[in-house]
């Protein structure tokens, strides 16, 4: 692996251990090895919203690091995950050195920011059943899935929720609602759309 020939090195942290919190100065690259990690704010009233889920081959937190400003949100580990850890300098100096590296970062960054702006879009405008369709046919085209062909999402109702800035309730109600009018599909209790 690229990174650790860069000096990354593994850390580990049990489900609902917490990497970094919001407002912490951003000093490493950081990418699951294995496990999952979330990205998430909370206001004033306790209510999470998720900024993003990573899996293994993710990254998170990059932004800052190229502002040398804080984090902007919390992450924690939603099961027990690996990460590998890249200094900052490090990080850079790989990127500086891999051109083909950093265009893919380059590339992932934008469509994170597209996907942001997005959502920014769906919150501020649409009912719960356009927001929650949204972000299902973002996901399905992230998983370079057919149009035609039916996805099976592998959010819970109250990741949905979190990713949409909805309740779990409204979630809920409204993926029934969605289910009614031949939107989606759900087997057991599995949405797929």
């Amino acid at each position: 692996m690229i990174l650790v020939q860069y000096g990354a090195e593994e850390k580990k942290l049990k489900k609902g251990a917490f990497l970094f919190h919001e407002k912490e100065r951003a000093a490493s690259y950081f990418q699951v090895k294995s496990g999952k990690m979330k990205m998430f704010n909370l206001n004033a009233d306790g209510k999470v919203f998720t900024q993003g889920m990573f899996e293994a081959g993710d990254s998170f937190g990059e932004p800052p690091l190229f502002t040398d400003s804080n984090y902007p949100a919390c992450t924690v580990a939603e099961e027990n995950t690996c990460l590998y850890k890249l200094p900052k300098q490090k990080f850079f100096k790989l990127l500086k050195e891999n051109p083909e590296i950093h265009f893919e970062i380059t590339r992932m960054l934008a469509t994170r920011l597209l996907y942001k702006s997005m959502q920014l879009k769906e919150i501020s405008s649409f009912k719960p059943e356009h927001r929650i369709l949204s972000l299902l046919d973002y996901l399905k085209k992230e998983e370079g899935i057919p149009e035609d062909q039916k996805f099976e999402v592998s959010l819970t109702r109250q990741h949905i929720a979190d990713l949409t800035g909805l309740r779990v309730e409204t979630v809920i109600r409204s993926v029934k609602t969605l289910e009614k009018e031949g939107s989606l599909d759900i087997r057991g209790h599995k949405i797929y759309r």
